[in-house]
């Protein structure tokens, strides 16, 4: 979930799909080689995001910071600091959706309300805040699955490809045109008395952020993974993207933000080599489980 020159341009701009791997993404490749998740537990947490990775430096200490033990993996955030974050990027929690609204809004419901782009929003939230205690389900090995991977920066789709959420394939992805200003979104608030949780977004970090997570995605290739040092983490665990979602997701209820990862986790050398080598950025999540501890 992420947005030219006007601010509604700028936001609109995230999320286009990159059809060729990248010289970022080859060099991604070569790095990787002499790295380990040892390597990637050694370095120092936090930081280590460049441009355009990094997002914009005045927001970049708001993103999660690196899991330095394993009880951090896949921890949700929690509503207290998701509440401290939501100010400190512009955020107000007086001009969020009601709770009417959201379940209006995710339901496909209210005036002018559609189901198709509805399913994609709550199919999305359902991603980006997949934690501890709120699983993902997909098919491996023949049997439903609880999938929990939210650090990682890393999803599995419903048939058990494991990539990035920022995948073109992924819902998150998707769902840039029902977000971008002008679309089903915007459209939504204005129609449903939304009018001030809209504004309050556009003025928040979310603008700025949706700009450099636009760069970011078009020179990630169909990985679509973010280096960090010798290590890398999916898309969505990248300060601008991870910051422009719990934007999003905070202005359509707080309680969910409270969900997403409060901290990113390398994905391993094996695997990060094989989502960068492969030509769709997907790889079969069954052949790399062993390689992706959970807390």
């Amino acid at each position: 979930m992420a947005g030219d020159g006007s601010e509604a341009g700028r936001v609109r701009a995230v999320g286009r799909p990159v059809l060729v791997l990248s010289l970022a993404a080859m060099v991604l490749v070569v790095s990787l080689l002499g790295a380990s998740r040892g390597d990637a537990l050694g370095a120092r947490p936090g930081g280590g995001f460049e441009e355009p990775y990094a997002g914009s430096p005045k927001y970049e200490r708001f993103a999660p910071t690196m899991a330095t033990e394993r009880r951090q993996v896949n921890r949700p955030l929690g509503i207290r600091s998701a509440d401290r974050i939501a100010r400190a990027i512009g955020l107000d929690k007086a001009d969020v959706f009601t709770a009417k609204q959201y379940v209006l809004f995710v339901s496909g419901k209210g005036v002018g309300g559609e189901r198709a782009p509805a399913e994609l929003v709550d199919k999305s939230v359902r991603i980006l805040t997949n934690t501890v205690g709120t699983p993902l389900y997909a098919k491996v090995d023949g049997k439903v699955t609880p999938v929990v991977l939210g650090s990682y920066g890393l999803m599995v789709s419903t048939d058990g490809m494991l990539e990035s959420p920022a995948n073109k394939d992924a819902p998150t992805r998707q769902v840039n045109s029902v977000i971008e200003p002008g679309g089903y979104l915007a459209t939504w608030c204005r129609n449903n008395g939304a009018e001030a949780s809209l504004r309050r977004l556009y003025r928040s970090a979310y603008t700025v952020e949706a700009v450099w997570g636009n760069k970011a995605q078009q020179q990630s290739g169909e990985a679509q993974l973010a280096p960090n040092r010798f290590q890398v983490v999916g898309m969505s665990m990248a300060p601008p993207l991870w910051l422009v979602n719990f934007a999003l997701i905070y202005t359509l209820n707080p309680k969910l933000a409270a969900k997403m990862p409060a901290n990113w986790t390398p994905i391993p050398a094996n695997v990060a080599l094989a989502i960068a080598a492969s030509p769709t950025g997907q790889v079969p999540y069954d052949e790399y489980r062993s390689s992706l501890p959970v807390r």
